[in-house]
């Protein structure tokens, strides 16, 4: 089989109702005379997907994972068995708008230093809002807290086209995720012990390091639906994130910064718990707690990770990072919206 440009990776776990739904809208996205190939990865499920795909889309190809090791480990597995110039990284959840391949890949086309891109992501059920898990693209501030044009904390905005432009970010979302398959691999791609959650904002901080862009392209849209697997908000999710977003910085930061850096987050996080607390969210509490202590307990490992990036290092590209506490512009001066931020970014 030859190499093709573009292999779109479609990640599925007990999702067959989804792919029955979204996977022909994939496939009828695709230019006729485009080199472009749909690849479906079962991860371990046990509701027939593989049947369904086998008998409905014999053109499509089917990678079977027999062991669900989470998120991660569905694209470690499945990529180490793909070739292409590029990647699409798109989940099961995800319902994709016609043509939407050809403005990221024309984008990538244009500048081999742009090593990964994301689609304007709106809400699947408030098609007029942003999504919460990409929006216009993701940036961080400078103390690791992710956030997106379009999405501060928990405050979605109605998509006016205000931010319809190509533009340079920090991360782009996993759930709809094109990349240069050969960066992804330099880099290492997605960190397995994540599981789930944070993982593309780490593989973008390591490209970014690295000196490469990431960036958002408004033409390409897509409508994500968000939560299906692990719901927001849930126990499970708030421990991955928070414990995922220590691990990131721990790798990523620059040299001494992570000294004083990681304790004040251990600090926030204090307060965190206190509010969840405060609010009557108790089944919460305990996960930000299990977070702090695997990131101690696993200290060693963690810090090895940063030893492997750290050769990876070259003319880091810090375009993205806000140089203000996103958390303080938010709850402090009540700054709700990405362009009451009042940066250039």
């Amino acid at each position: 089989m030859s190499k093709p440009k573009l292999a779109i990776v479609l990640l599925s776990y007990n999702s067959l109702e989804l792919v029955v739904k979204y996977l022909p809208l994939i496939k009828d996205s695709i230019p006729a005379e485009k080199d472009y190939q749909v690849i479906v990865v079962d991860n371990a499920s046990s509701d027939a997907i593989g049947e369904y795909v086998k008998s409905e889309h014999s053109d499509v190809r089917l990678i079977t994972l027999k062991e669900n090791h989470g998120f991660t480990n569905g694209y470690v597995e499945s990529l180490a068995q793909i070739d292409a110039k590029y990647y699409c990284l798109i989940s099961s959840d995800i319902e994709v708008t016609a043509g939407f391949t050809e403005p990221a890949i024309d984008l990538l086309e244009s500048d081999e230093t742009i090593a990964a891109c994301q689609p304007k992501i709106m809400s699947w059920d408030r098609r007029k809002e942003f999504e919460y898990a990409g929006a216009a693209g993701g940036y961080i501030d400078y103390l690791g807290y992710p956030f997106c044009r379009g999405r501060m904390v928990n405050v979605v905005e109605e998509d006016h086209g205000q931010y319809d432009t190509v533009q340079e970010i920090f991360w782009a979302s996993g759930a709809c995720l094109f990349i240069r398959a050969d960066l992804y691999h330099e880099a290492g791609g997605l960190d397995n012990d994540f599981f789930a959650h944070m993982e593309e904002i780490d593989l973008c901080w390591r490209l970014k390091n690295m000196g490469y862009k990431i960036m958002f392209q408004p033409k390409s849209v897509v409508y994500h639906m968000g939560g299906f697997i692990i719901k927001y908000g849930s126990p499970m999710k708030v421990f991955r994130n928070h414990r995922n977003n220590l691990i990131m910085m721990l790798k990523n930061l620059p040299p001494y910064e992570g000294l004083w850096k990681i304790p004040l987050r251990f600090c926030m996080d204090l307060l965190t718990l206190l509010k969840m607390a405060a609010d009557g969210n108790w089944n919460t509490v305990p996960a930000i707690s299990k977070a702090h202590f695997q990131f101690v307990w696993y200290f060693p490992k963690w810090y090895s990770k940063r030893i492997e990036v750290n050769k990876l290092k070259n003319n880091p590209n810090l375009r993205g990072i806000f140089p203000k506490s996103m958390v303080w512009q938010f709850f402090a001066k009540k700054n709700k919206l990405f362009s009451q931020l009042n940066w250039k970014s």
